[in-house]
């Protein structure tokens, strides 16, 4: 009889082991999909950006400062492999387009061209959809770490070699609005 009790207790502590593997690798997964997501837009801002660039170098030429760190910056994040370097990527990419938005302030023409307006929209479009994207993925994130760092999960998790996964953070200088001065 104890026998059987002791085969019951493990045979329970198997499903439940199991059980909570299951859930700790659909989170995981639901991640990666999460970031799949973000990486796709990222990539659609990247394919973006040198249109915008050339549309503004047409106006703003003797700007090269600028539209060279844009470019630097974009080439950067295209190299950018793991989701950290890509975090970092992004917001090194964000703080560069506050710039470039900063300087089409200063011409009105460029303001006006049919060209850079379409192309205006389709990027505040574009950083409206990587916000979206930022805010499933950081949700899944913190379902995923809370799951991996609570008893008796953490045990789980920590025996199958599942980690915290990082957030899309934003960059400190985003959340202040760009000087524009003429």
């Amino acid at each position: 009889m104890a026998l059987l009790i002791f085969g019951g207790i493990v045979l329970l502590l198997a499903f439940y082991l199991i059980a909570v593997y299951n859930e700790l690798t659909k989170e995981s997964v639901l991640v990666q999909e999460a970031w799949s997501g973000i990486g796709t837009f990222l990539q659609q801002r990247l394919d973006l950006i040198p249109n915008l660039v050339e549309t503004v170098r047409g106006y703003a030429g003797h700007e090269n400062k600028t539209l060279t760190d844009v470019i630097r910056v974009r080439n950067e994040s295209v190299t950018a492999l793991t989701p950290e370097a890509q975090i970092e990527a992004a917001k090194n990419m964000n703080a560069a387009m506050i710039n470039f938005k900063a300087l089409a302030e200063q011409y009105p023409d460029l303001k006006a061209n049919e060209n850079f307006m379409a192309l205006q929209g389709q990027l505040a479009d574009m950083e409206e959809r990587i916000n979206q994207s930022r805010r499933y993925y950081n949700g899944t994130v913190r379902e995923f770490n809370q799951s991996i760092a609570v008893f008796p999960k953490n045990l789980v998790a920590g025996m199958f070699g599942f980690k915290a996964k990082p957030f899309f953070a934003e960059d400190e200088p985003a959340r202040n609005a760009p000087k524009v001065s003429f």
